[in-house]
């Protein structure tokens, strides 16, 4: 059985309908530093790790539950994730 290594960047964002008060901090900031052509301003989380897996089904399914039940708050925020896959090894005894 081969099984591949897949990095994954993991984007975690406030869903639009929630307050970000950081990202209107920042917002504000930046006007005052004279970029007054800055608006929307929303802060995230980026995260990378990286995950062997069987295929990338596989790997899809184990970020969505690492990602619903640790990185993100379900109720508050979205998150989206890309897989790039960096390695195919052998597995053991295969």
């Amino acid at each position: 059985m081969t099984l591949k290594k897949y990095q994954a960047h993991i984007y975690v964002t406030l869903r639009p309908s929630v307050l970000d008060p950081a990202g209107t901090a920042v917002e504000s900031g930046l006007q005052k530093m004279g970029d007054r052509n800055v608006e929307g301003v929303r802060i995230g989380k980026y995260v990378e790790l990286t995950i062997t897996s069987e295929s990338p089904e596989a790997a899809t399914q184990q970020l969505d539950r690492i990602c619903d039940q640790l990185l993100a708050n379900p109720v508050i925020e979205n998150y989206r994730f890309e897989l790039v896959e960096v390695a195919t090894l052998m597995k053991a005894g295969a």
